[in-house]
């Protein structure tokens, strides 16, 4: 009876369609990553670095992203990140017209996520600020949320900072998915997606601490925006806020076609194996009539 029961609620509750079945996956998987990140870095921040510091804060963007892959990727390939959709479509693995709905999907789960740890923590927000929310100062907390730069870095350097960034994680996302390369085992996929961030956190989070993903960065800070903070977080730092929305989305489509160029473009194809084939046999027959 309880066999019948869940196949009715299949069929009644599961959704035909592919395109909303991947919605909801890119939502769930960003939303997941967004809690486990941002959920780190708040228990680091509103502990004073009692319950965290920043390994631990690279550990739970890592795993988050692990874990986040493994609920959306048997779905919508775990993209998770504006940026890797969008390296996707220049690459023709995801259709165009898919790619808006993907980034809805993803601002979606970050935004809500982002919410989701305000609440798990309100209390510790409220104590650490004494209900004061603030961008700058001693008790800032919406970096806890988004990224903010370094005194030392200028606009341009954060822009470089992004596109090299992202670059290297989609260069390498990629070579993992590459099966004509030796690429990751299947199911291992994640993990391997972990460990890339978890690369990246180590040597290249001095300057704005690695966003690398539009969607991570702006949701998290639209939510402050309306949450309490408010639009200070888009005027901080020389007006910072675009700096990672922009600069992984050129990162993206640059890994994406240095990939392509230089080690996809290069694979033997079908057509190459039928004819190396070919030549094998006409060389045993010359060999045999000889």
């Amino acid at each position: 009876m309880e066999v019948n029961h869940q196949r009715s609620m299949r069929q009644h509750c599961a959704l035909k369609h592919g395109i909303f079945k991947e919605f909801l996956a890119e939502m769930l998987g960003t939303f997941v990553l967004v809690v486990f990140g941002c959920g780190s870095v708040a228990q680091s921040v509103l502990s004073r670095n009692t319950l965290g510091e920043p390994l631990t804060v690279h550990i739970g963007f890592s795993v988050g992203l692990i874990m986040a892959v493994y609920v959306a990727g048997g779905v919508s390939g775990g993209h998770v990140n504006p940026a890797v959709s969008l390296a996707m479509v220049v690459l023709g693995k995801l259709k165009i017209w898919k790619f808006p709905i993907y980034v809805m999907a993803q601002f979606i789960g970050a935004f809500t996520g982002a919410a989701a740890v305000f609440g798990l923590y309100y209390d510790a927000f409220m104590d650490f600020t004494s209900g004061i929310l603030s961008v700058t100062g001693i008790s800032a907390t919406a970096h806890i949320f988004a990224s903010y730069p370094a005194r030392h870095l200028s606009i341009l350097g954060g822009f470089i900072d992004q596109v090299v960034g992202t670059g290297m994680l989609v260069l390498c996302i990629l070579a993992i998915m590459d099966r004509e390369n030796i690429g990751a085992p299947r199911g291992v996929e994640p993990l391997a997606t972990g460990l890339i961030i978890m690369a990246i956190a180590v040597s290249m989070g001095l300057n704005c601490g690695y966003p690398l993903n539009p969607a991570r960065d702006l949701g998290p800070r639209l939510f402050t925006a309306v949450a309490g903070w408010g639009m200070e977080v888009f005027s901080t730092g020389n007006y910072w806020w675009w700096i990672p929305v922009g600069g992984p989305m050129v990162g993206g489509v640059v890994a994406a076609v240095l990939y392509f160029l230089l080690i996809e473009l290069h694979h033997p194809r079908e057509e190459e194996d039928e004819e190396d084939d070919d030549s094998l046999k006409d060389k045993y027959e010359m060999i045999a009539m000889s």
